[in-house]
Order: C-alpha cells, then structure tokens, then sequence
C-alpha cells in the first residue's frame, strides 16, 4: 500500500513560508522616517495627484509603514530609483503604470512641501546606512 505524501509536502511549503515570512519580517529595519507623520493634507494638489495619493497609500504601505516615504526628502533620480526598486518587490502590486504615477506624486509633493523646507524632513539613508541600523536594532533585541 502507498501512503499518500502530499500532506507532508504541503505542510513542509507551509512551514518553509512561514520561516521565510518570519525571516523577512525579522530583516526589517525601523528608520527614523517611520516615526514622523503618516499623512498628508492634499487637498491643495491638483486632482489626478489627490487620487494618486491613495494609491500611493495603499500600494506602498504593504511593505514599509507610508509615514517613511512621507517624511524622506530624495533627489527626482534617487525618487526614481526608489520607486523602480519597489515596483520589483515581490507581491508590491505596483505596475508599471502605478509606479509612473507613484512617481509623479512623490516628485510634485517634493517640490510643493518638502524642498522649501527640507530640515523638516529626513535625507534618505544610503544601503549601507540601512544595514548598520539593521545590525543595531538585532544587537538591541538579543540584549
């Protein structure tokens, strides 16, 4: 008689998503960014940028808390990077035609609240910025 394995296999993926979810969740890092305000008052902005807005909350907040974006300044290049860069994340959701429009957002609210006021806002962190308080925040939790 032939046991049947698919149970085993099914329950082994379950458990290997389960560590990877656990694992990227635990690779996570909070920047001073993710503290600061979550909102923005668009009711100033032109009205395709106000519908965009929600769109921008809704895609970006499923991997990072919107208040980062909100309160980071970036050059248009480095907006753009960024914004290409989660496009490619996996399960973000955001398609080519949502990053552009992702992307015009983040540069209209960049130059309409943010660039006359930059010390308001933070600078974004470099890779090697982000690891360092990624080790930090691990040093911290195994205290």
């Amino acid at each position: 008689m032939k046991r049947e394995k698919r149970p085993i296999l099914l329950l082994t993926a379950c458990c290997l998503s389960a560590s990877v979810l656990m694992l990227a969740q635990e690779s996570t890092v909070e920047l001073p960014q993710d503290k600061g305000p979550d909102t923005i008052d668009v009711s100033g902005y032109p009205a395709p940028l106000q519908d965009t807005y929600k769109l921008f909350r809704t895609k970006c907040s499923k991997c990072h808390t919107i208040a980062r974006p909100i309160n980071t300044t970036m050059a248009r290049d480095e907006w753009e990077r960024y914004v290409k860069r989660m496009m490619h994340k996996p399960n973000s959701g955001i398609s080519s035609g949502d990053g552009k429009r992702i992307f015009a957002f983040l540069i209209h609210d960049q130059e309409v609240r943010k660039s006359p006021n930059p010390a308001a806002f933070f600078p974004a962190l470099s890779q090697e910025e982000i690891e360092k308080l990624q080790q930090l925040q691990q040093q911290r939790k195994s205290r």
